[in-house]
């Protein structure tokens, strides 16, 4: 653990300012990783499907009360669970600003990725990557399903529309080829994280283990009867118009 200096406080009451401003953020943050808990745990004892379940549910009633309580501290007004201000937001300002947070989520999981491959090496940091991915891309593919509310089996239609959503769409530039009547194929035509490794004169990174199951589990999501086969992904070798493609055919 991370030695830091000991302030002498015993309670909230003696904080100072800062001290107070950095304890609410560390209090977000334990909120967050509860919530996951809650999540990881609900998955360990009554499996993925129920889990996705009762996150829906949870997420429904938590963020409405959130916001109301929020609302009321910080002199906000909350309409349908949402900000005002965020309502009341200019769309190319809203749109500037899920991109920014689409930065600060790959930010987060570099972050993660390099604290264990610095302390523990790469071969730990790559299985903690691609157990993570397995579990978030089925999370991810749900909120995306019941935001755009999509039907159970959505079809190939279905993961063409829900591919567009994810945190990943608006930082790589990507492509879809519909290639048969059952089957597309959808290219990563740029990739941030390679891209900024290709500039600074190194290799690819090696990502299709964690793309194998993140795509796979996706489009599982969208609808069980897709299957996912990779075309190319680093260490592959690959053309310079995409770094990594995946085939999607949906079997009757």
């Amino acid at each position: 653990m991370k030695e830091t200096e000991d302030k002498g406080y015993r309670q909230i009451q003696d904080l100072n300012n800062d001290d107070l401003a950095r304890l609410i953020l560390n209090m977000s943050q334990r909120m967050a990783i509860h919530s996951t808990l809650w999540f990881r745990e609900t998955e360990h004892q009554l499996g993925m499907k129920r889990a996705l379940d009762m996150l829906e549910e949870v997420n429904a009633k938590y963020n409405r009360l959130e916001m109301e309580r929020l609302g009321k501290v910080l002199g906000f007004e909350v309409t349908d669970g949402i900000p005002r201000p965020l309502l009341d937001m200019p769309v190319e300002k809203l749109a500037e600003l899920a991109g920014e947070m689409g930065k600060n989520w790959l930010a987060m999981d570099g972050i993660w990725f390099q604290a264990i491959e610095n302390t523990y090496g790469m071969n730990d940091a790559k299985r903690c990557n691609d157990s993570c991915w397995n579990r978030f891309s089925q999370v991810e593919g749900r909120m995306i399903k019941s935001f755009l509310g999509l039907p159970e089996r959505a079809g190939l239609e279905g993961l063409k529309r829900a591919l567009a959503f994810r945190m990943y769409a608006r930082l790589n530039k990507q492509s879809i080829i519909d290639e048969s009547p059952n089957s597309i194929v959808f290219q990563m035509n740029d990739c941030r994280v390679q891209s900024a490794r290709k500039r600074k004169g190194l290799a690819d990174y090696p990502c299709k283990s964690a793309g194998l199951v993140e795509y796979s589990r996706f489009a599982w999501e969208i609808d069980d009867r897709i299957h996912t086969e990779c075309v190319g992904c680093p260490p592959d070798e690959h053309p310079e118009d995409w770094f990594c493609a995946w085939r999607f055919t949906l079997s009757e």
